[in-house]
């Protein structure tokens, strides 16, 4: 038997994958660590707790093979995009990596669409926001010329993990995107793009194919794994497309729903969308694209409604996020006007403001913890519907699509969001980032003959989640209360 690891760096924790040849997923581990939050609006990461947490996820599925570990074939990494480790001369990590909700950068985004949003679309097919690289290294600029003097290397948080067991400076040809420096269709760097950063491209990384086998793993680290001496490296790509190829999303008109530190809507096309409203990437699969629209914190949403208000199921249950599923679950759909914007860090679509800010509207005394628990999930939800409808107005009509993410693993959840988008869902038994990569190693080696292979192999429905029309019909209803509470209170955010 042959096994194939993938591992993803996320928001809040490193998840990996132990694939078998067959198909059938043999572990899956994860190993939390910490977004810091130094102030309001920053996101931050330190490149160590990933490459830490890569070491300790994988140590644990290869001890849990025993001799077996020898097996162990290749592995593929996968991230949150937007999130570069900047390097000195000497390798060494200059500052903490900025997370791509944080939202320092605003001006320098808003400035880059003033001056030349047009120019940025055409080349990079997306527009300027704090989200980007681009905008960000214009920050440091000016704000940290020292750190800013010292770079060398610019790599995002996968590859910084994957140049350490390797020593290749390459990134793929979809998270490259992610840094809006690159010419998109040409599949190079831009020297316009660059020279707007203050960066040549010529210290940019090497563009490869996400399904490139890269050099054989560092012995020191292989030991320190537990992993075979030689194992194959594979390059990997962005962990929204992995999640997609992992629920088998790998064809025109096919679409996925992501509860998962963001929100995302996609939907798979052969040709790129370039909108304002819509981030646009292309597929793992060659020749198509996974355009999306985004909400900017929605699980992030609930783990800081945990994390803030959930102290006692923390201390008390094994699961706290079921738990208060469980407790909004004996709560009316609508919370009894309860409403909550999930603002944490600005929103994305359709707003594309990063001034605004969460809140809880139409609290009553009557109002439990329960009804909090139910408004959170319900806000979500509402903002995903508000991403659905950009989609909607270009033409797509998604009646059914794959619901990914670590969110999606809640009954509850799952049935408001069907109810709220009025599509009917599917869950598959793994949907994590790290199968996506897993697979793609597997297909990269030869163990799955084609992407359509892998899917057919390692792909399998567990459940549907289909709307009620009734419930769906009170939500549209919300929905109008929704939007206008975003209206009367976006002033008062961006004042704050």
């Amino acid at each position: 038997m042959r096994y194939f690891i993938g591992c993803d760096f996320g928001g809040g924790a490193c998840k990996a994958t132990l694939l078998r040849e067959d198909g059938r997923v043999q572990a899956t581990v994860s190993c939390e660590y910490k977004t810091s939050r130094p102030r309001p609006g920053l996101a931050e990461q330190d490149p160590e707790d990933s490459f830490q947490a890569f070491v300790k996820n994988v140590r644990k599925l290869t001890d849990s093979l025993g001799e077996k570990a020898a097996a162990v074939e290749a592995i593929a990494l996968s991230g949150a995009t937007h999130t570069a480790v900047l390097l000195d001369e000497k390798d060494n990590v200059i500052r903490p990596a900025i997370y791509w909700t944080d939202v320092r950068a605003a001006q320098e985004a808003e400035e880059l669409k003033a001056q030349c949003g047009d120019e940025i679309m055409a080349i990079a097919l997306n527009a300027p926001g704090a989200l980007w690289t681009l905008p960000q290294l214009i920050w440091l600029h000016r704000n940290e010329p020292e750190h800013f003097r010292r770079i060398r290397k610019i790599l995002s948080m996968k590859d910084y993990v994957r140049y350490r067991l390797t020593g290749d400076y390459v990134t793929d040809e979809i998270e490259a995107c992610g840094f809006m420096l690159l010419d998109v269709k040409k599949r190079e760097w831009s020297p316009f793009l660059c020279s707007l950063a203050g960066i040549e491209p010529s210290s940019l990384p090497r563009i490869v194919r996400p399904d490139e086998i890269l050099s054989p793993a560092d012995s020191r680290i292989c030991e320190l794994c537990g992993l075979p001496a030689g194992v194959k490296v594979v390059a990997g790509a962005t962990d929204t497309v992995m999640e997609v190829y992992a629920s088998g999303a790998i064809h025109p008109g096919q679409a996925t729903v992501k509860l998962a530190t963001a929100g995302r809507i996609c939907v798979i096309t052969e040709k790129p969308v370039v909108d304002g409203n819509i981030v646009c990437y292309p597929h793992v699969y060659p020749g198509l694209w996974y355009p999306g629209t985004a909400t900017k914190s929605c699980a992030a949403s609930f783990r800081w409604y945990r994390d803030t208000f959930g102290e006692y199921e923390r201390e008390h249950w094994p699961d706290a996020y079921e738990t208060m599923q469980q407790a909004a679950e004996g709560v009316a759909p609508g919370a009894e006007g309860l409403f909550f914007h999930p603002y944490l860090q600005g929103e994305l679509t359709p707003y594309q403001d990063e001034k605004l800010r969460g809140s809880f509207t139409g609290i009553c005394s009557y109002h439990t913890k329960a009804h909090f628990n139910r408004a959170v999930l319900e806000g979500i939800a509402y903002s995903l519907k508000d991403c659905l409808a950009c989609f909607r107005e270009a033409g797509a009509d998604i009646r059914r699509a794959s619901i990914i993410g670590g969110g999606a693993k809640g009954a509850l959840w799952r049935q408001i969001v069907a109810d709220m988008l009025e599509i009917e869902l599917i869950k598959t038994e793994c949907d994590d980032s790290s199968l996506g990569s897993a697979m793609l190693a597997g297909v990269a080696c030869g163990a799955f003959e084609s992407f359509e292979d892998s899917v057919e192999r390692c792909v399998h429905e567990e459940c549907v989640t289909k709307p009620d029309a009734e419930r769906a019909a009170f939500y549209d209803a919300g929905f109008q209360t929704y939007k206008r509470i975003h209206d009367a209170l976006a002033e008062i955010y961006r004042d704050l």
